[in-house]
């Protein structure tokens, strides 16, 4: 099976025979000798035997919490309580007692993978603590358009995204966005005489009142950052240019206006693609003879080439068939000794020539350039 680079995988822990460790991954690669899809997904389970060694692989049971619906989930000690996936329990967090929703029941990982401080969990939660937790979720609707009207009572240039309750009521949390500094020390005067609790105000960011919010994409689909992402990732504009992405602010910006998350998606594999390919500019052999490459497809591992005088219409060649001679800004490295990324292995014949009507056509993307 051709592939190229590994883009993702999920690894998950099971007890195997002789005490030792069943390592299940799943790993997706990009098959780019797949005549009809080329550039497409596809998976491979790689199977890993490790000799389990107690004091070196210590395990801990844990569950996974949640707390919103598309929330982060966090690790908790079940204290010896079985605990099915879909229950709700009580526990103690940074912002107090809550409640929330086991995702994944008991299971056993790494020490290693789990933080120091592991708190267990208080109790599992009862009829009473899921109806008070669903009351808080009315209520704090209603706390949100009482805090936005007090928001513009005193004039204030900040936007509410979101309250929240924790479980005891003891104190209620508003999320705010803002283009600076914001002094709101009579803001919670007032709201603390409305709700009689504690008060906290809290500034986010765009990123995060994006997650909060929710939405649709430029693609259709909900927000990445709502539905499945957990953390943020550092975006750049180099991404873009790696990719070959138009550099217009529209095209490659979320809702949020920050670069979408997705650049980062397959930025690996389009680092090594793109520096095991001449560059734009570069001066190569091709079996037509030598000739400057104008344009790099690092999905489909086609190179458009001029040969000769420009009299001659531009051609594609398959990369595995071109001899990189000198130019561009740097050379292309050795593919990896795994990899048969193009056809390394088995060199392609040049799928690319002139028509009839003074056209070439590339087979990756049915392009046709004219004479």
């Amino acid at each position: 099976m051709g592939r190229s680079r590994l883009l993702s995988c999920h690894i998950s822990w099971k007890y195997g025979p002789d005490y030792a460790i069943l390592e299940c991954r799943m790993e997706f690669y990009r098959n780019f000798r797949h005549s009809a899809y080329p550039g497409c997904l596809r998976p491979m389970f790689r199977l890993i035997y490790v000799r389990y060694d107690p004091k070196r692989n210590a395990m801990k049971k844990v569950i996974s919490v949640r707390f919103k619906d598309n929330g982060k989930t966090y690790y908790f000690d079940p204290a010896d309580t079985p605990i099915k996936t879909g229950d709700y329990v009580i526990v103690e967090t940074a912002r107090g007692v809550e409640c929330g929703e086991v995702v994944q029941g008991v299971k056993e990982i790494a020490d290693s993978a789990v933080p120091k401080a592991l708190k267990p969990i208080t109790r599992m939660a009862d009829s009473v603590d899921v109806r008070r937790m669903r009351q808080n979720r009315e209520d704090e609707k209603r706390a949100y358009h009482t805090c936005q009207e007090c928001i513009a009572r005193h004039g204030l240039e900040m936007k509410l995204v979101e309250a929240e309750y924790t479980l005891d009521r003891s104190k209620i949390m508003f999320y705010f966005t803002a283009d600076g500094r914001v002094d709101f020390r009579e803001l919670v005067k007032d709201l603390a005489g409305i709700f009689h609790t504690r008060i906290e105000l809290r500034q986010i960011g765009v990123r995060d009142e994006s997650k909060m919010i929710g939405g649709l994409g430029i693609c259709g689909q909900p927000f990445c950052c709502s539905r499945f992402l957990k953390d943020f990732q550092p975006v750049s504009i180099k991404m873009a240019k790696e990719q070959g992405l138009s550099l217009n602010p529209t095209k490659i910006s979320g809702a949020c206006g920050r670069l979408m998350c997705c650049l980062a998606y397959e930025e690996s594999a389009y680092e090594y693609l793109n520096s095991i390919m001449p560059m734009v500019g570069s001066t190569v052999r091709t079996p037509d003879g030598l000739g400057t490459v104008l344009e790099v497809n690092p999905i489909s591992g086609y190179l458009r080439v001029r040969c000769g005088t420009e009299a001659f219409a531009p051609r594609y060649y398959k990369v595995s068939v071109c001899q990189y001679i000198s130019g561009g800004k740097r050379a292309p490295r050795r593919p990896d000794p795994d990899d048969d990324y193009s056809g390394v292995r088995d060199p392609a014949p040049v799928v690319a020539s002139a028509n009839a009507d003074g056209t070439s056509s590339c087979p990756g993307c049915g392009r046709k350039d004219k004479k």
